[in-house]
């Protein structure tokens, strides 16, 4: 029957070439979008690593003043802290969580080497957004007079360097010594992978004009108001900007699924021709082929066995566009592109071939229950 059906379609292959190359096309895009959901799927699996609720971000911009920045700077920082709703105040870099900017270099030990994103962060910064160490300890103020400089490494960064080895106490890069390692660190939110991250310690003689703080429970805009006034007594020509993390959370996500969404779009445009495809050659075979199926029917044929046959020609149909369109595919995964782990790729192409062939069969299965409620005496009397 398989070999059959394999044949029949072989033998009018030109009749169905555009609705092959509609199914191969079709199976790149959605093996595009499969990918992606994939990606990202796996990614919002994963723990983010940090702590976003009730944490504000406050941008303390500067604007044209030189005058003692960083003495106005730890006036600013020393006041926020005195406010009985803050928690804790942490200084960081600009490139603070979910923020659209980033800072990354590559970092060394021995033979190993890897491309890892920068963070500058003061002592309470685990604090803030309830991090915690797994190995080691976070680095402390007093650490900045050592020898070398003391950095926090992120679990990636372990496995790229040490692998299985602890790296607590291990020197990296020129002068930096590993004194803690984190689990994870998704800065720019839960749909983004967890990259290498590496924390460096704060120095106060440096103007770092980020200041993450977490806020009690139902502190509300009153607070923010006051906040900005009284850092804008203390630094006269400064202008502060308050933002909070639940929203920036928000921003990076819709940034990470318009992408998806768009490529769900054309994929849905593409499928509906490819249904509507499908719905036209099946009616198309059945009112010119009443009297092959009268004939079957006669000969014993059943109604299951009709729906079967024209299902089964749909499938054939669609393995030959399909299988092109995995050759294709299979590329990505073999030739290690974009650097993602191939099993994200090989569940795409699983659930491509899944979906199509589901969707493929839904189309085809009204137009065959219609082909199997053909009478034989009427076919043939038609004829």
């Amino acid at each position: 029957m398989l070999s059959h059906l394999f044949k029949l379609i072989w033998n009018k292959r030109r009749h169905h070439t555009l609705l092959m190359v509609e199914i191969w096309f079709s199976f790149l895009v959605l093996f595009g979008v499969m990918s992606l959901i994939s990606y990202n799927f796996k990614n919002y699996l994963e723990p983010i690593g940090f702590e976003y609720e009730n944490v504000w971000a406050l941008d303390l911009n500067k604007n044209q003043d030189t005058t003692a920045i960083a003495e106005k700077l730890n006036t600013v920082f020393q006041k926020i802290r005195s406010y009985p709703e803050v928690e804790v105040a942490s200084r960081m870099s600009n490139n603070s969580p979910f923020s659209f900017t980033q800072s990354n270099g590559n970092i060394s030990y021995q033979k190993h080497s890897v491309l890892a994103d920068y963070y500058t962060a003061d002592e309470d910064f685990t604090k803030a957004l309830g991090m915690k160490t797994i190995l080691g300890n976070w680095f402390k103020k007093a650490d900045v007079v050592a020898k070398f400089k003391p950095v926090v490494i992120n679990k990636k960064v372990q496995e790229a360097l040490f692998g299985e080895v602890n790296p607590i106490g291990k020197i990296i890069g020129e002068n930096q010594k590993v004194v803690g390692v984190i689990e994870n660190f998704k800065a720019k939110g839960e749909f983004m992978d967890n990259s290498p991250c590496i924390f460096n310690l704060a120095d106060d003689k440096y103007d770092y004009n980020k200041v993450l703080i977490k806020v009690k429970p139902g502190t509300d805009a009153n607070f923010e108001a006051k906040l900005t006034k009284d850092i804008g007594a203390i630094a006269k020509d400064w202008t502060t900007e308050v933002s909070y993390l639940t929203d920036q959370r928000q921003n990076q996500h819709n940034f990470a699924l318009v992408p998806v969404i768009i490529f769900l779009i054309i994929t849905v445009f593409l499928l509906v021709n490819v249904a509507m495809g499908l719905f036209g050659i099946l009616n198309l075979n059945i009112a010119k082929r009443r009297e092959e199926i009268g004939v079957r029917r006669a000969m014993g044929a059943t109604a299951g066995n009709i729906k079967i046959q024209f299902v089964g020609e749909m499938w054939v149909i669609a393995t030959f566009g399909i299988l092109i369109g995995v050759l294709f595919a299979v590329q990505v995964p073999l030739m290690h592109m974009f650097n993602v782990e191939t099993s994200i790729y090989w569940m795409a192409i699983g659930l491509s071939i899944v979906i199509l062939y589901g969707i493929i069969t839904l189309c085809a299965y009204h137009p065959s229950r219609q082909a199997a409620k053909i009478q034989p005496a009427m076919a043939l009397h038609e004829q």
